[in-house]
C-alpha cells in the first residue's frame, strides 16, 4: 500500500499545485467541453449570480 502510494506521488503532475498550473488545467478542461455543456454552464453561472446579487440586495435592505 505505501509503494502504491509513493508510486502515484512520482506520478503525478506537480505542475498543477501552482496558481499558473491549476489554471492552465482549468482552461484545457473547459475547451474540452462540448458547445452545448459551455452554454449549459455559462447558463447556470448567471442564473447562480442573480441568486448571489438577489441575496445580498436582502440583506443589505434589513
Amino acid at each position: 500500500m505505501i509503494s502504491e502510494d509513493k508510486e502515484s506521488l512520482a506520478d503525478a503532475d506537480w505542475t498543477l499545485t501552482t496558481w499558473e498550473g491549476a489554471r492552465r488545467e482549468q482552461l484545457r478542461r473547459w475547451a474540452d467541453l462540448p458547445l452545448e455543456r459551455i452554454i449549459m454552464a455559462l447558463e447556470e453561472m448567471g442564473e447562480l449570480a442573480e441568486r448571489i446579487r438577489g441575496a445580498s440586495d436582502r440583506d443589505a435592505a434589513h
